[in-house]
Protein backbone atom coordinates (compact mmCIF):
# COMPACT_ATOMS: atom_id res chain seq x y z
CA UNK A 1 0.00 0.00 0.00
CA UNK A 2 1.32 3.42 -0.97
CA UNK A 3 1.29 6.00 1.83
CA UNK A 4 2.67 9.48 2.43
CA UNK A 5 5.46 7.88 4.50
CA UNK A 6 6.38 5.42 1.74
CA UNK A 7 6.47 8.22 -0.86
CA UNK A 8 8.57 10.32 1.54
CA UNK A 9 11.03 7.46 2.06
CA UNK A 10 11.51 7.16 -1.71
CA UNK A 11 11.79 10.83 -2.67
CA UNK A 12 13.88 11.74 0.38
CA UNK A 13 16.75 9.82 -1.25
CA UNK A 14 16.78 11.93 -4.42
CA UNK A 15 20.07 13.84 -4.58
CA UNK A 16 20.71 17.42 -5.60
CA UNK A 17 22.50 17.33 -8.99
CA UNK A 18 24.63 20.40 -8.16
CA UNK A 19 25.74 19.22 -4.71
CA UNK A 20 25.33 15.43 -5.00
CA UNK A 21 26.23 14.75 -1.39
CA UNK A 22 22.90 16.36 -0.38
CA UNK A 23 19.43 14.90 -0.76
CA UNK A 24 16.42 17.10 -1.43
CA UNK A 25 15.40 16.34 2.17
CA UNK A 26 18.81 17.61 3.44
CA UNK A 27 18.35 20.78 1.39
CA UNK A 28 14.86 21.34 2.73
CA UNK A 29 13.38 21.75 -0.75
CA UNK A 30 10.96 18.84 -0.28
CA UNK A 31 7.94 20.74 1.04
CA UNK A 32 5.04 18.31 1.18
CA UNK A 33 3.53 15.09 -0.08
CA UNK A 34 -0.22 14.72 -0.44
CA UNK A 35 -2.82 12.90 -2.46
CA UNK A 36 -5.50 14.62 -4.51
CA UNK A 37 -8.03 12.75 -6.66
CA UNK A 38 -5.84 9.63 -6.74
CA UNK A 39 -2.72 11.56 -7.78
CA UNK A 40 0.31 11.84 -5.49
CA UNK A 41 1.40 15.48 -5.33
CA UNK A 42 5.03 16.16 -4.38
CA UNK A 43 5.69 19.83 -3.65
CA UNK A 44 9.23 21.18 -3.93
CA UNK A 45 10.74 24.66 -3.65
CA UNK A 46 13.86 25.79 -5.52
CA UNK A 47 16.76 27.19 -3.53
CA UNK A 48 16.32 30.30 -5.66
CA UNK A 49 13.91 31.28 -8.41
CA UNK A 50 15.19 30.04 -11.74
CA UNK A 51 17.44 27.32 -10.28
CA UNK A 52 18.47 25.20 -13.29
CA UNK A 53 18.59 22.00 -11.22
CA UNK A 54 14.83 21.90 -10.61
CA UNK A 55 13.90 20.14 -13.87
CA UNK A 56 16.49 17.47 -13.16
CA UNK A 57 15.20 17.07 -9.60
CA UNK A 58 11.61 16.77 -10.86
CA UNK A 59 12.67 14.06 -13.34
CA UNK A 60 14.62 12.18 -10.68
CA UNK A 61 11.65 12.26 -8.27
CA UNK A 62 9.41 10.82 -10.99
CA UNK A 63 12.01 8.17 -11.92
CA UNK A 64 12.48 7.14 -8.28
CA UNK A 65 8.74 6.72 -7.79
CA UNK A 66 8.24 4.99 -11.14
CA UNK A 67 10.98 2.49 -10.22
CA UNK A 68 8.77 1.51 -7.26
CA UNK A 69 5.68 1.20 -9.47
CA UNK A 70 4.18 4.58 -8.57
CA UNK A 71 3.23 6.48 -11.71
CA UNK A 72 0.28 8.62 -10.62
CA UNK A 73 2.49 11.55 -9.57
CA UNK A 74 2.47 15.28 -10.08
CA UNK A 75 5.46 17.45 -9.11
CA UNK A 76 4.54 20.98 -8.06
CA UNK A 77 7.12 23.76 -7.71
CA UNK A 78 6.21 26.35 -5.11
CA UNK A 79 8.00 29.69 -4.95
CA UNK A 80 6.22 30.97 -1.84
CA UNK A 81 7.38 31.05 0.80
CA UNK A 82 10.83 31.41 -0.68
CA UNK A 83 13.44 28.82 0.32
CA UNK A 84 15.87 29.84 3.03
CA UNK A 85 19.06 28.25 4.32
CA UNK A 86 17.18 27.82 7.59
CA UNK A 87 15.54 24.86 5.84
CA UNK A 88 18.87 23.02 5.49
CA UNK A 89 18.96 20.10 7.91
CA UNK A 90 21.76 19.83 10.45
CA UNK A 91 22.76 16.59 8.73
CA UNK A 92 22.86 18.50 5.43
CA UNK A 93 25.17 21.12 6.94
CA UNK A 94 27.48 18.35 8.20
CA UNK A 95 27.47 16.72 4.76
CA UNK A 96 28.34 20.04 3.09
CA UNK A 97 31.31 20.57 5.39
CA UNK A 98 32.55 16.99 4.96
CA UNK A 99 32.26 17.47 1.19
CA UNK A 100 34.47 20.58 1.40
CA UNK A 101 31.75 23.24 1.10
CA UNK A 102 31.40 25.58 4.06
CA UNK A 103 27.79 25.51 5.28
CA UNK A 104 25.99 28.84 5.74
CA UNK A 105 27.02 30.81 8.77
CA UNK A 106 24.20 31.91 11.01
CA UNK A 107 23.89 35.36 9.50
CA UNK A 108 22.57 36.77 6.27
CA UNK A 109 25.34 37.81 3.89
CA UNK A 110 25.10 41.59 3.95
CA UNK A 111 28.52 42.19 2.43
CA UNK A 112 26.95 43.75 -0.65
CA UNK A 113 25.44 46.44 1.57
CA UNK A 114 28.25 46.97 4.06
CA UNK A 115 31.39 45.82 2.18
CA UNK A 116 32.19 43.32 4.92
CA UNK A 117 32.54 39.65 4.06
CA UNK A 118 30.98 37.09 6.40
CA UNK A 119 33.38 35.13 8.61
CA UNK A 120 33.32 31.67 7.08
CA UNK A 121 35.39 28.92 8.71
CA UNK A 122 37.46 26.78 6.37
CA UNK A 123 35.79 23.36 6.03
CA UNK A 124 39.23 21.72 5.87
CA UNK A 125 41.32 23.22 8.70
CA UNK A 126 38.50 25.10 10.55
CA UNK A 127 40.45 28.41 10.49
CA UNK A 128 38.34 31.58 10.50
CA UNK A 129 41.12 33.41 8.67
CA UNK A 130 39.42 33.18 5.26
CA UNK A 131 38.79 35.56 2.41
CA UNK A 132 36.03 35.79 -0.20
CA UNK A 133 37.50 35.48 -3.68
CA UNK A 134 34.22 35.80 -5.60
CA UNK A 135 30.59 36.42 -4.65
CA UNK A 136 29.68 33.61 -7.06
CA UNK A 137 31.17 30.14 -7.42
CA UNK A 138 30.17 27.08 -9.45
CA UNK A 139 26.51 27.89 -8.78
CA UNK A 140 24.72 31.11 -7.85
CA UNK A 141 23.93 29.81 -4.36
CA UNK A 142 27.63 29.50 -3.49
CA UNK A 143 30.50 31.98 -3.08
CA UNK A 144 34.20 31.18 -3.56
CA UNK A 145 36.56 31.60 -0.59
CA UNK A 146 40.18 30.85 0.22
CA UNK A 147 41.66 29.95 3.58
CA UNK A 148 44.52 32.27 4.45
CA UNK A 149 46.09 29.64 6.75
CA UNK A 150 46.04 26.38 4.75
CA UNK A 151 45.67 28.32 1.44
CA UNK A 152 43.00 25.93 0.14
CA UNK A 153 40.13 27.35 -1.92
CA UNK A 154 36.60 26.28 -1.01
CA UNK A 155 32.98 26.99 -1.80
CA UNK A 156 30.62 28.56 0.71
CA UNK A 157 26.90 27.83 0.61
CA UNK A 158 25.48 31.34 1.04
CA UNK A 159 23.08 32.12 3.86
CA UNK A 160 19.70 33.21 2.46
CA UNK A 161 16.75 34.33 4.52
Amino acid sequence: MVTVDSIDAIVSNVHDPEVPVLTIKDLGILRSISQKDGIWVVEITPTYSGCPAMKTIESEIKEALLSKGISNVEIVSSLSPAWTTDWLSEEGKRKLEAYGIAPPVDEVDKSVLFSKDPIVPCPLCKSKHTKMISQFSSTACKAHFQCQDCLEPFDYFKCLR
